[in-house]
């Protein structure tokens, strides 16, 4: 199943493959067809073009395609609206500020947190955004609920954990750990103004009493 297809018709993405599109297709990590005869196409792309005879030859070769060199130093800063390709976690490991937004649209905003040892978030509520967060790196617990008095909802999350906040929601996560915890988080539709940065908690509290967007 990786690459051994030598035909034009690729049958995973059932897209035709010709020579008149040859360079517009050679995304395709599946398509195989004479293209390695054509001795251009051949010496840039012919290593990635040969058959694949197993799952590990074939993710060591389209290695090679990784976006290892898209970020290679990410500014922190926000790329939106503007089409964006980003590593996620090592951005969001990156970031030591409370908060950075690092991409705002019209509907979406994805922003990076740090949250110091023994901290939280702080207990927030968002009417109208529903809120999804993924912990990059360390460990804390997450608290949700109807009421802020009564967060009936409690979870411990770490590394890998995602997190759904529905709107409404009175929320908040405390990081439990030795370290900081780094997560990323997205509001659908965007919850703070454009370019936000907050180096602080202090910094944010003091932001969010200037820009209420809920």
């Amino acid at each position: 199943m990786y690459n051994n297809y030598r035909t034009n018709e690729c049958p995973y993405c059932s897209h035709g493959h010709s020579r008149s599109n040859e360079y517009n297709d050679y995304q395709c990590p599946y398509f195989y067809d004479d293209l390695v005869d054509n001795v251009e196409f051949s010496r840039e792309f012919g290593d990635y073009y040969n058959p694949f005879d197993d799952e590990y030859d074939y993710n060591l070769r389209l290695n090679a395609f990784r976006t290892d060199n898209v970020n290679p130093s990410i500014v922190m800063k926000d790329y939106g609206p503007s089409p964006f390709v980003v590593d996620i976690d090592e951005a969001t490991k990156k970031n030591n500020n409370f908060r950075s937004a690092l991409w705002t649209g019209s509907h979406l905003q994805v922003t990076l947190m740090s949250i110091n040892v023994g901290d939280d978030i702080g207990l927030e509520l968002h009417s109208n955004v529903d809120q999804f967060i993924r912990v990059e790196d360390g460990q804390g617990i997450v608290k949700m609920g109807k009421n802020k008095d009564k967060l009936d909802f409690r979870a411990n999350v770490k590394d890998g954990f995602a997190i759904m906040i529905p709107a409404g929601t009175w929320h908040n996560i405390i990081n439990t750990g030795d370290k900081p915890l780094k997560v990323y988080s997205i509001y659908a539709p965007p919850q703070h103004p454009r370019g936000t940065v907050h180096v602080t908690k202090a910094d944010a509290q003091a932001g969010e009493m200037n820009h209420r967007f809920n």
